[in-house]
């Protein structure tokens, strides 16, 4: 599997200044200024509404910000370094390890790399059995495994995740969860978004959380779960409906 070594120029800290999107009479996010370290596992939280999926769009650059910016330690966002897995994982329809083998072929990775690559990410992930199968007929948890190992596949030093185990049971969760904890661990930057108290108690370094568009806080975990400074935060902390 490629080494983050292979990818030379850092990308990471990410940089957001004062950043706002609005479309059309609607202000979607207001005035967001966030910093992303390399090696961190930061979890946005926030109500359903918040604009947690919206802003994990805008760093990751699927969107511009409409005010403020969006500044990258390299300057630019480079497709190579950065990956995202979304809540409904997008799989081609061709069977796993071609699913691994194509997003690689498109970037210009000799075939005997990819072969290499796509061996080993089978086989890291348990999907070896699996190799051979249209990748739509899996299951839900087998999907978005595929989805998070084919990102990892692409060495990226940061990856984003929009509710990555939203619609999985607690045993596809875990396994989700422990590919995150092990991508962490070779020093990928994680971001992601999610609806789950405990999930984000179990995974966040840092926690942004958002209400209403707007950044009320962004912490350590630790700082944020036990001493949470503003009333919206404390509330939904609570279990309490905001809106």
């Amino acid at each position: 599997m490629r080494s983050l070594r292979d990818i030379h120029t850092a990308i990471l800290p990410l940089r957001l200044e004062g950043a706002g999107y609005r479309v059309g009479g609607a202000q979607l996010l207001s005035d967001i200024t966030l910093n992303i370290a390399p090696g961190r596992r930061l979890v946005i939280l926030g109500p359903n509404g918040a604009g947690k999926s919206l802003l994990l769009r805008l760093c990751h650059g699927l969107i511009e910000p409409t005010s403020g910016s969006r500044v990258w330690a390299s300057g630019e966002a480079r497709a190579e370094a950065q990956a995202m897995v979304f809540q409904r994982p997008v799989l081609l329809r061709r069977s796993v390890a071609a699913n691994l083998d194509y997003p690689l072929s498109l970037r210009g990775v000799p075939r005997a790399e990819r072969r290499e690559t796509v061996t080993s990410t089978l086989r890291r992930f348990g999907l070896e059995h699996l190799a051979d199968r249209p990748a739509r007929l899996l299951s839900g948890g087998e999907q978005q495994r595929l989805a998070v190992a084919r990102a990892r596949a692409m060495a990226p030093q940061v990856l984003f995740l929009d509710e990555p185990t939203s619609a999985l049971d607690p045993s596809a969760t875990r396994i989700i969860e422990s590919m995150i904890e092990g991508f962490s661990a070779e020093g990928i930057a994680i971001v992601m978004t999610t609806h789950d108290l405990g999930q984000a108690r179990r995974l966040a370094q840092d926690v942004a959380f958002l209400h209403r568009g707007r950044l009320i806080e962004h912490r350590p975990a630790n700082m944020f779960f036990s001493g949470p400074k503003a009333p919206e935060t404390r509330a939904f902390l609570a279990g309490e409906l905001i809106w």
